[in-house]
């Protein structure tokens, strides 16, 4: 064997990780047509239940930083997400950016409802309308958290459903319905569409020219916020910025 000369060179672009749920089929997906080309977004998973209950999503803490070692190490990653909203809630986002951080080197740490929380912040929203695909019990503790922050949800939906393979197949017409049975209620300045699993960016446009409102979901502020913590340029897909609707 001839043993060959090389030369390396640092690799240039920024560097995004993510840790997606082992019941999540929707985010990379979104992902993939959400961010700007000439990222490198690197993806592990961490086990989560088949059921989403408390303590299921409890659970996810106790593997966070196993899961976030087996995403490259030769570099710092400039944003590391944990996606799960409700999780997050439940677990706490200080814990899980701790444990994060506990298994790869990062800049930045985040998860969809500190996310959600700067788009807020973004956009002005004080009061927000929320729908979940999940049991009251789940939603509730992503409430508290967003209240802890100045921000109401007087307006609340959920499809009760806490069976992931469920989910990901709600239709986008029952998003949209249920969407609009929000906004009807009143009293809302934006909504919310929770959960990185529940097919949602294909309806936020249509959503927002029917009620009026910003609407939100968890995939795309999570991206968006990680763009900016990355100090990445160009669109975020459905849009450059978050901006108030009709700006």
């Amino acid at each position: 064997m001839t043993a060959l000369p090389y030369q390396t060179q640092p690799l240039s672009e920024p560097r995004l990780g993510l840790v997606v749920l082992s019941a999540d089929e929707t985010i990379e997906r979104d992902f993939a047509r959400m961010l700007p080309e000439g990222l490198s977004l690197k993806v592990t998973r961490v086990p989560s239940g088949l059921d989403v209950t408390t303590d299921t999503l409890a659970a996810m803490e106790h593997h966070l930083t196993s899961a976030a070692s087996l995403l490259p190490q030769a570099d710092p990653f400039d944003v590391v997400a944990y996606g799960c909203t409700s999780g997050t809630a439940v677990i706490g986002a200080r814990k899980v950016a701790a444990m994060i951080r506990k298994g790869v080197a990062a800049r930045s740490v985040t998860d969809p409802v500190t996310a959600l929380v700067a788009a807020c912040e973004t956009l002005a929203v004080k009061r927000l309308g929320i729908l979940s695909p999940y049991l009251p019990e789940v939603s509730d503790r992503l409430r508290a958290v967003l209240c802890e922050h100045g921000i109401e949800t007087p307006a609340f939906g959920s499809f009760n459903e806490s069976d992931e393979a469920t989910v990901v197949r709600i239709t986008p017409g029952s998003i949209t319905s249920a969407a609009g049975s929000l906004a009807r209620q009143g009293g809302i300045d934006g909504l919310f569409l929770s959960c990185t699993n529940l097919r949602t960016l294909e309806v936020i446009e249509e959503i927002e020219s029917t009620t009026g409102l910003q609407v939100l979901s968890s995939n795309l502020v999570l991206g968006w916020h990680m763009c900016q913590l990355a100090k990445v340029t160009g669109p975020v897909w459905p849009r450059a910025t978050l901006t108030p609707t009709g700006a």
